[in-house]
């Protein structure tokens, strides 16, 4: 399985929507926080080609999206297969 990694901010309930899909679907993942630290803001912002919103979500190098980007690949089917490849 790739490894996951997610942007977020605790107060955000689209990050923890996320969070609760990728642990039901058994994916372990890195949660980077992002709060208040301008150096991993900039990081994902970079990784997101200009993303600010959170979460940011991302399938070993490739980028998902948000939270709407997860559940509709998840919807189509097409989650599992990115992140089993």
């Amino acid at each position: 399985m790739k490894p996951v990694t997610i942007y977020t901010k605790p107060t955000c309930g689209f990050c923890h929507a996320a969070k609760r899909l990728l642990a039901r679907k058994g994916v372990k993942f890195t949660e980077i926080d992002i709060a208040g630290d301008r150096a991993r803001t900039q990081e994902m912002i970079s990784r997101a080609n200009g993303g600010r919103t959170v979460p940011q979500i991302f399938v070993g190098e490739h980028h998902v999206g948000g939270f709407d980007d997860l559940s509709a690949l998840d919807q189509r089917g097409k989650l599992d297969p990115l992140l089993a490849a």
